[in-house]
């Protein structure tokens, strides 16, 4: 089977799309949050949508002129999106200067592979290089490209930096710009908010003792011992089903779903018992500061809480005891919590470093875009096929998304980043797990 390696694909224009109507000109401070994980870079997806949704459509199929005045509009409202990423003279803080220089808009096409091919490749270096754009400058923080298959489908592949948004921020942008694509003058849309200054740090800055107990600062990465494998599992609604009856009323899909894939995976990595396993997560603050911000916040509005057990326990225990540590940690998120974390990334010293290599064999990342609009962007033409990144993580990285196809499915995709040493022994345990679940 041919890989993303064996395909090119053509640049037919690039430009720059800036806002349809005058926006604020002004420099937005970055908070400490955002600031923390600007050394993540461009976050790469891909969107993939047939044309046989397209046959009542008055419109050429993903008519360029029409996405880009729709991306005009759009950036009215999110303005520091067409803006450029700099440094404050001053005390050298990044920061962003809205300038309305624009996003870049890359049209591309592809003659040799159809929208099947591309279900087929896994996220990876080459399937960002065919359909996610090559930044230059990398200042910029907004970029799409439109690719256009063999077959009349198209692959929207996009990048977004992080320091500027996380990813209920990019998911609000990318439900705007299709909404003005779909409805134009009878688009209805929810406006972002802008005011970084409500994750400022406090004066002084004050870190609750307990707080590094519960929420983890900084990854450390090491320098890889063997190859990587990238591979994607599939939960089907039912097994979620039954995993969550197992884990006991109440349980969410992210708790009973991340207590599996640590387990399995404490399990078939073969970690000494007595050792200390470490599963780190995102989770979103919005909800858990008093008052709550602004459910459309524009920025990062999330930092990462960790919990460390014994692998023994982890890896014997029963599954519903597992979900319920996590489940734990996540209700101590409050709003002391969220300020400590805040006043503590505002004192650290950042890493610029991009993130390379592997996470030690002991810790787990887990990122969930569970329940969030990730098959939301329907531009007039349906909604995708598959949405997904297209570069996965380092090593020992999970990403957890809605396998809606479209269809509204309601299982999870497992988009995974380990030792290939040990990633077949995962998805066996994964998938016998299952399976008792089903019997129990």
């Amino acid at each position: 089977m041919k890989s993303a390696m064996d395909f090119e694909v053509q640049v037919i224009e690039s430009s720059f799309v800036t806002p349809s109507e005058p926006a604020p000109r002004k420099v937005l401070w970055l908070s400490s949050l955002d600031l923390s994980l600007a050394n993540q870079g461009h976050t790469p997806t891909i969107y993939l949508y047939s044309s046989s949704n397209n046959a009542a459509a008055a419109d050429p199929f993903f008519d360029v002129a029409r996405l880009k005045e729709a991306m005009a509009r759009a950036l009215v409202a999110f303005y520091p999106l067409a803006g450029r990423l700099g440094v404050n003279d001053a005390d050298g803080r990044m920061e962003i200067s809205c300038n309305g220089e624009g996003a870049l808009f890359i049209v591309a096409q592809a003659d040799d592979f159809t929208a099947n091919d591309v279900k087929k490749f896994k996220p990876s270096p080459e399937l960002r290089r065919l359909f996610v754009p090559l930044i230059e400058p990398l200042s910029i923080i907004l970029a799409v490209q439109v690719t256009f298959l063999k077959c009349g489908g198209v692959v929207l592949g996009t990048a977004l930096h992080h320091a500027v948004v996380d990813a209920l921020s990019a998911f609000h942008f990318f439900q705007t710009w299709s909404t003005f694509s779909k409805h134009g003058d009878c688009a209805t849309v929810e406006l972002p908010c802008h005011d970084r200054d409500l994750l400022r740090a406090r004066s002084p800055p004050t870190i609750h003792p307990d707080a590094l107990l519960t929420f983890y600062p900084k990854h450390t990465f090491f320098d890889l011992s063997g190859p990587l494998a990238i591979e994607v599992f599939t939960i089907s609604r039912d097994q979620v089903a039954f995993l969550k009856h197992l884990c006991g009323g109440g349980t969410s899909t992210f708790c009973a779903v991340s207590a599996l894939v640590w387990q399995c995976t404490c399990v078939a990595r073969r970690l000494s018992p007595d050792s200390e396993a470490r599963l780190t997560f995102p989770a979103n603050l919005r909800q858990r500061m008093r008052p709550p911000l602004p459910s459309c916040y524009i920025g990062n509005a999330m930092f990462y809480l960790g919990i460390t057990s014994v692998v023994r326990d982890i890896a014997t225990e029963v599954l519903g005891s597992v979900a319920g540590r996590i489940r734990g940690v996540i209700d101590q998120m409050d709003d002391e919590l969220v300020h400590s974390a805040i006043d503590y990334f505002e004192m650290a010293e950042m890493d610029n470093r991009p993130p390379r290599g592997t996470l030690p064999q002991t810790v787990l990342h887990i990122t969930s875009w569970l329940g969030l609009p990730q098959y939301d962007a329907d531009f007039g033409w349906g909604k995708p096929e598959l949405m997904s990144r297209a570069q996965s993580h380092c090593g020992g990285f999970v990403n957890l998304m809605n396998d809606d196809d479209g269809a509204g499915s309601g299982g999870v995709r497992l988009l995974m980043c380990m030792e290939a040493v040990n990633i077949k022994e995962i998805e066996r345990l994964l998938y016998a797990k299952l399976a008792l679940a089903a019997c129990s």
